[in-house]
């Protein structure tokens, strides 16, 4: 519940409660549950205010600063949120269908399983979101920028995205069946291809002048769309006869990963790899459990760094998960140097004592790299 003190001040407007703040910035605003249906409330300060399961439905928030807010569970359905703060917020399961955030800053935001049902998104800052089972159907993000966000199971059906930036964003299952989207840039987008079991659906929507380039798509989801023809970066290749692999490395041994992501993409090897060595519980970690589900293997970088490496042994006890539900050999484990060979506990021995271990110790020699990465492509190859 709200608290009664806080309440009673911004009921005594918003200047008095933009005072109020600036006066006490040690105090946190707590408006959870609060009622605050067609408030006028522009150009309020309520950031890094509670304000979850708050009924704000047609509010005028006009300028609002609400960074980093949480507004989890929050009713803001057909509010006005036009060129609002919204950056670092969390908005998880809030209603904000039929807003209007034009040129809002939501940048860094939580939005899984928000609803933007018919939203006006003009323009918006979306930058690092996590869109994750979002629904945007109807809405109208025209020339919004999603650079880097995450979008898995994604709903933007019958969405206007024409010239929305797309680039360096995470797709999978999302859908944008009947979406127009000429003049969306996609490049280095990854669209979950054919080497997973579900991808992005392209269903009908309207491509023309996308940009591609660098991306990894599945030509077969982008079947029935319209303006083909016209896209930038396009081409069309076969499904990979690989399986596809997640790369899991300690970022000391980044210079290896980067050659051997690098060599396994020219072979027609569906790969993605992303930064390590993080604290357990960064904002990555989620995207990477769901990158290991979706991928078929687990290529595994063994080396002194790795074994010693947390976030590594993370990664390996979710691929034992999913062998564990039933999924066969998802570990390809590689070395790099003898350490996981000396281990005598923990994850690294388990693997050791269990598994066929790749040899790449000596890497840095052409020919000695070259023949370890022919047995590691003969061995990816997919059982047809």
């Amino acid at each position: 519940m709200a608290n009664p003190g806080h309440l009673a001040i911004l009921k005594q407007g918003v200047e008095s409660w933009n005072q109020w703040r600036k006066d006490h910035l040690d105090i946190v605003p707590d408006l959870e549950e609060a009622f605050l249906v067609q408030a006028k409330l522009s150009h309020i300060n309520l950031s890094k205010a509670k304000l979850s399961n708050a009924n704000l439905s047609r509010a005028d928030l006009r300028w609002a600063d609400l960074s980093e807010a949480d507004l989890r569970g929050a009713d803001l359905n057909d509010s006005i949120l036009i060129q609002s703060k919204l950056n670092g917020a969390n908005l998880s399961r809030s209603d904000l269908n039929d807003t209007n955030l034009s040129e809002a800053n939501l940048s860094r935001a939580k939005l899984c399983r928000v609803l933007l049902n018919r939203a006006i998104l003009y323009g918006a800052d979306l930058r690092g979101t996590d869109l994750d089972g979002a629904a945007l159907s109807g809405a109208n993000l025209q020339k919004a920028d999603l650079r880097d966000s995450s979008l898995i199971k994604t709903t933007f059906n019958g969405a206007d995205l024409s010239g929305v930036n797309l680039s360096d964003t995470y797709l999978s299952e999302t859908d944008f069946t009947r979406a127009d989207l000429s003049g969306a840039d996609l490049s280095e987008t990854y669209l979950n291809p054919t080497c997973h079991s579900a991808g992005t659906d392209f269903t009908e929507a309207i491509l023309a002048g996308i940009n591609l380039t660098g991306a990894y798509y599945d030509m077969a989801n982008l079947s029935r769309a319209t303006g083909l023809e016209k896209i930038i970066g396009i081409d069309i290749t076969p499904p990979s006869r690989y399986y596809s692999c997640f790369i899991s490395y300690s970022s000391k041994d980044e210079d290896f990963a980067k050659q051997l992501h690098a060599d396994l993409q020219s072979n027609g090897v569906c790969c993605w790899f992303a930064p390590h060595d993080m604290r357990i519980g960064d904002k990555l970690r989620p995207r990477i459990d769901e990158s290991i589900r979706l991928h078929d293997k687990m290529l595994l970088v063994l080396s002194e760094n790795s074994v010693a490496s947390q976030w590594v042994e993370h990664e390996v006890e979710t691929a034992i998960g999913k062998e564990l539900e039933g999924k066969p050999n998802v570990l390809f484990p590689i070395r790099l140097d003898d350490r996981v060979m000396e281990s005598k506990t923990g994850w690294a021995s388990h693997i050791r004592l269990t598994r066929h271990i790749g040899d790449f110790t000596n890497w840095k020699k052409h020919d000695d790299y070259q023949k370890a990465l022919d047995r590691l492509l003969r061995d990816l190859k997919a059982v047809t």
